[in-house]
């Protein structure tokens, strides 16, 4: 059986990722700009940003709807699952990441770091400790067009921060790249994976890539030396995940990218809509989410979430 044109396989090893008979499912449209997505297990939907319409939308599995979960939304970003299950939020308007507690109530984790406000959360991921690692470019203040636009109390400081499960502090555990984006552990969370934006300030002069941090053994910050994992051959990496192989499913402008654990380019799926974030949902955790500019995306592929 032939597969689904939108697979395009540059190594063998991608073959064992998709399933011949699964097709791409067109599931909504009516964005602006896509992105964020996270999968609430326990109520079978995902939520997505449409950040410059300000709010935060949910598709629901079993009823095949699309609707609106919060507005106004503080033009929410990046969104995880913390480990008790609560919905944590990077938003760039309120400037600050936040978490939807038990109560369904906003609970503020960071909006500040040494007395300087935040810039515009982008993405976060949650570690199996419970610590929350989020990156902060100034996307959302840069224009009024995802946020409100606002000089940098930082400085212009991009910085990928940890927020302690414990006592809730702040460090920075990366400063030395340009504009921050997307973030990902390896499963075994040996590695912080983190994309870098920074071409659409600098131009070539930062190349669209995700590099790779060697997590520390206290588990609590990444050593000094990084490596290019993966430079991107169309557009820039924005989000991405990880799947229980360690390959790296990444957005583009062509859809999305996966990477092996070795950093090869094995794979694309090609989407007619510039992809902004990617996340696993489903029963099963295979099902891959692709946020595409306007539209919400969905393939079932051979493989899982990595956590």
């Amino acid at each position: 059986m032939a597969l689904d044109p939108a697979f395009e396989a540059l190594d063998r090893r991608f073959y064992r990722y998709l399933i011949h008979n699964s097709h791409i499912d067109h599931l909504w449209q009516g964005a602006r700009w896509t992105e964020g997505p996270v999968y609430v297990p326990a109520a079978r939907q995902l939520l997505f940003s449409d950040i410059p319409n300000d709010r935060t939308l949910r598709y629901d599995e079993l009823t095949g709807d699309t609707t609106v979960f919060e507005q106004p939304a503080l033009n929410q970003n990046g969104h995880c699952l913390d480990r008790q299950g609560r919905v944590v939020s990077c938003e760039h308007r309120g400037r600050a990441v936040s978490r939807i507690g038990h109560h369904g109530l906003r609970e503020v984790l960071a909006d500040s770091f040494e007395g300087k406000r935040l810039n515009s959360p982008n993405d976060a991921v949650c570690k199996s400790d419970g610590s929350i690692w989020f990156t902060d470019p100034t996307y959302g203040i840069d224009s009024d067009y995802e946020g409100d636009k606002s000089e940098s109390e930082l400085g212009g400081q991009s910085n990928v921060y940890r927020i302690d499960p414990d006592d809730g502090s702040i460090a920075a555990v990366i400063t030395d790249m340009v504009r921050p984006n997307g973030l990902a552990f390896s499963p075994d969370e040996s590695v912080l994976y983190v994309a870098d934006t920074g071409m659409s300030h600098v131009g070539r002069a930062c190349p669209p890539v995700i590099r790779a941090y060697p997590v520390t053994s206290d588990g609590a910050s990444v050593g000094p030396e990084s490596t290019v994992f993966a430079t991107c051959d169309n557009g820039a990496f924005d989000g991405f995940r990880a799947d229980a192989d360690g390959n790296i499913w990444t957005s583009a402008a062509d859809g999305v990218h996966c990477f092996a654990a070795d950093g090869t380019l094995i794979g694309k799926i090609h989407l007619p809509e510039v992809v902004a974030n990617v996340e696993f949902g489903g029963l099963k955790r295979n099902r891959l989410y692709m946020c595409a500019t306007t539209s919400l995306f969905a393939v079932y592929l051979n493989t899982r979430a990595a956590v």
